[in-house]
């Protein structure tokens, strides 16, 4: 074992390890059987409902491991409507929620959130903008092209302007962020002024962030950043638990701090952009997630990061079930449900950390 595991082992374990690491390997043991029950039931429910049974038997037709084809309109409906929303559903919300557990990490704060560097935001203004303007160059890839090319571009403007004698300093990085992201608020203003009718009714639609258009293509768009995302974030998990002794201290264990913020922030700005480019904005997910699995199994990263992927996808594909029957036939924008959920924990978590003066759950 190397110094640098050993240092992180002793960072994560200022509360009992056996205990924590049970409570963790329970934690994700439990969200995966939420899952693998959650799928088959959201896909069962809906306007056109379709028993579990008959949905099970699909899939195992599909995979040929026996089973039955159903009738046109149930497979149709399952396999062209259904289905990619949820796998869009579980890739935007273990996008977030990793995102936000990394957020967290890199800038020591339980209240960060992936929003914090202008990526959602700038996401927004590059989607807004395609929208007012009437762009369609990519087709209809153009929308989620343009918010994702914008919200990585701002990510990088953030941490090019926060930078300072080939340093980032966190506090810098939060201010420069606050500041883009009000830039780009009113580049949105601005567009949703100069739209007609019919576009400020889109953009006022994708604002509110919605999963009701998810296509297998919007899936394919998706998921290789978020693969790459989701795969490379693990890997830093021990990096984070040392940069949470600070700057300094981590640097004297070997951490690369600087390279380390540089590479985390470009993978926070991956999986956010192409999260936001197909769903909209969604808010409090990368918050609510990384830091109720905080309270439950400790600060140590290793369960923290894929524990919160896997978190979000539970909780979106949750939230978006809610969404899309609570009201029915009509349908709740997912991100204002998101936001009426989370809003009340936000005010609380933001109390409990004043009183704790600014200490980790």
């Amino acid at each position: 074992m190397t110094v640098l595991e050993k240092a992180a082992r002793e960072v994560a374990a200022d509360v009992p390890p056996r205990r924590r690491r049970t409570t963790g390997w329970l934690l994700m043991v439990g969200m995966v059987v939420g899952l693998l029950v959650l799928v088959p039931v959201a896909a069962g429910i809906g306007a056109y409902p379709i028993p579990v049974g008959d949905v099970l038997a699909s899939v195992q037709h599909k995979v040929g491991l026996g089973g039955g084809e159903l009738d046109r309109v149930a497979e149709s409906v399952l396999w062209n409507v259904r289905f990619p929303r949820i796998v869009l559903a579980l890739l935007v919300g273990a996008s977030l929620g990793c995102a936000g557990a990394l957020m967290q990490g890199v800038f020591g704060n339980p209240l960060a959130e992936p929003g914090t560097i202008g990526v959602s935001l700038g996401a927004a203004v590059g989607a807004v903008a395609s929208i007012s303007l009437g762009l369609s160059f990519f087709g209809n890839w153009t929308l989620p092209a343009m918010a994702f090319v914008a919200g990585l571009g701002t990510v990088l403007l953030v941490y090019g302007m926060s930078r300072s004698g080939g340093r980032t300093e966190v506090v810098t990085l939060i201010l420069t962020g606050i500041a883009v992201n009000a830039f780009c608020g009113a580049l949105v203003g601005l567009f949703i002024f100069l739209a007609d009718t019919a576009a400020v009714n889109q953009i006022t639609f994708w604002q509110l962030g919605s999963l009701s258009q998810a296509t297998w293509s919007k899936v394919l768009a998706v998921l290789p950043c978020a693969a790459i995302g989701l795969l490379v974030a693990p890997v830093y998990s021990r990096r984070l638990d040392l940069l949470a002794l600070g700057d300094r201290p981590a640097r004297h264990l070997g951490v690369e701090v600087e390279r380390l913020r540089i590479v985390l922030v470009l993978v926070v700005a991956l999986l956010t952009a192409a999260a936001v480019s197909v769903s909209g904005v969604i808010v409090f997910v990368g918050l609510v997630v990384p830091h109720l699995l905080r309270m439950a199994a400790g600060p140590g990263h290793h369960f923290l990061v894929p524990g919160s992927a896997v978190g979000g996808a539970v909780v979106l594909l949750g939230a978006d079930l809610a969404a899309r029957t609570m009201a029915a036939p009509a349908e709740l924008p997912l991100g204002v449900l998101t936001a009426l959920i989370g809003s009340p924990f936000f005010f609380w978590l933001l109390r409990r950390t004043r009183r704790r003066q600014g200490g980790w759950a």
